[in-house]
């Protein structure tokens, strides 16, 4: 097993322990099979960019805050469960359509 993998590996059981989370709920929060996962993990291996992309989906952390192992990912523990798919899905928009909905929060706020 390479350095690399080995530290993704690591940080994928840091933010599982964060969570208190199983590799099952891993599985189903980044909507990948739970078999490649927990393959991963038996096999000691690194993820495709692809699968490591929904797998960060699934914590709901940037590629950046994953592979960022000195600073700790800000803990989201203030925000609700609605809160958290709302971001989730700010996230998925384009560029445009989230310039519109910042403007469209923006024209709520002021009345």
């Amino acid at each position: 097993m390479s350095e690399n993998t080995n530290r993704v590996l690591l940080r994928m059981q840091e933010l599982l322990a964060e969570r208190d989370w199983s590799i099952y709920k891993l599985a189903k929060e980044s909507d990948i099979p739970y078999s490649s996962v927990n393959n991963i993990f038996i096999r000691n291996t690194c993820p495709t960019i692809v699968s490591l992309e929904k797998i960060c989906k699934g914590f709901d952390v940037t590629l950046s805050e994953f592979f960022s192992y000195d600073t700790p990912i800000k803990q989201r523990t203030d925000l609700s469960t609605k809160e958290r798919k709302i971001i989730h899905k700010y996230r998925e928009l384009p560029r445009n359509d989230k310039k519109i909905l910042e403007a469209y929060l923006d024209g709520l706020l002021k009345k």
